[in-house]
């Protein structure tokens, strides 16, 4: 019996959502180690040579003059810094910790759209909004004990990603996605070249760091397949609330690979951010605008340098 075509676009984000969450703990476990310019750097190469070959087959390289547009160059630019950001705060908090804060993601780029490009968002959209920063609260701890300064990183990044998204959405249609992803990858190649210095120089890398390193990238390419299946084959605002698997897998691989169990608060906050997202998705499904969170379901929701 065939499977739905919403039930398959479910999967296929589901699996996106674990290859994605792989990548950040293979990243993770190399910042024991390694240089976080170091492993951007690196890493950024790899991505840069498969996303460039994929964009030239596609002809996506054919108009070269379009990566002189300045929301490409901004989206770059949002990359490049929101993958610092999330890298070193990754390297230093709990993954499950990292990745319940930035599922408030969609909730700040619902809230932009309304603050500056004018889309209408009703009272309880609104609230749902001020919940789920409730809930980052409740994860951050401000004053408490518990509270790491590594978790401002974390907003910081969530606050980069939805400028990011935002000028992303304004891109001409016209520009490839796949000349848009190679002008990022080689952004944020760059700047970890640039940062390897200043964060310490150089370190001795083994086989097995680059051939992880090497399996980040791919699986950041395979992640971006999966969202493409997943939006091309079902509803998107079906979909779209599967996107909260990955702090699921989050938790399992914290808990398995790194022994980081998530405590009280974290699981709560979590989930007032998560069920402040999905209400939030609901509301633009039954009020028909359900663009704004939903076009934050994909490898958006976090920094991955490409």
């Amino acid at each position: 019996m065939p499977l739905s075509p919403n039930f398959r676009g479910a999967l296929f984000m589901v699996v996106a959502m674990s290859v994605f969450t792989v990548s950040d703990a293979i990243t993770k476990y190399l910042s024991e180690s390694l240089n976080i310019g170091q492993i951007m750097a690196i890493r950024g190469v790899f991505a840069t040579i498969l996303v460039g070959l994929l964009a030239w087959r596609s002809g996506a390289l054919a108009l070269p003059r379009s990566v002189l547009h300045p929301l490409v160059a901004l989206r770059a630019a949002g990359e490049a810094a929101a993958t610092v950001t999330y890298f070193i705060a990754l390297s230093y908090l709990p993954i499950a910790d990292v990745s319940a804060v930035q599922q408030a993601l969609p909730l700040a780029v619902t809230m932009g759209a309304a603050l500056f490009l004018g889309e209408h968002v009703g009272r309880r959209r609104w609230l749902a909004i001020v919940a789920g920063f409730f809930g980052v609260l409740i994860i951050v701890r401000p004053g408490f004990a518990g509270f790491s300064p590594y978790f401002l990183l974390v907003l910081l990044c969530v606050v980069i990603c939805a400028v990011r998204d935002l000028a992303t959405r304004q891109i001409p249609d016209a520009i490839p996605t796949l000349l848009i992803s190679a002008v990022t990858s080689v952004a944020v190649t760059f700047v970890g070249g640039a940062m390897i210095t200043p964060m310490g120089g150089w370190l001795p890398m083994t086989l097995n760091d680059i051939a992880l390193l090497v399996v980040g990238a791919v699986l950041l390419l395979v992640g971006y397949q999966f969202i493409i299946m997943a939006m091309r084959v079902g509803d998107v605002s079906f979909i779209a609330p599967f996107r909260y698997t990955a702090l699921l897998w989050a938790i399992v691989i914290g808990i398995l690979f790194f022994g980081d169990f998530p405590d009280i608060p974290v699981l709560v906050g979590a989930s007032i951010i998560v069920t402040s997202g999905l209400y939030t998705l609901y509301r633009e499904r039954v009020v028909g605008r359900g663009r704004v969170a939903a076009e934050s379901t994909g490898p958006a929701m976090a920094p991955d340098g490409i």
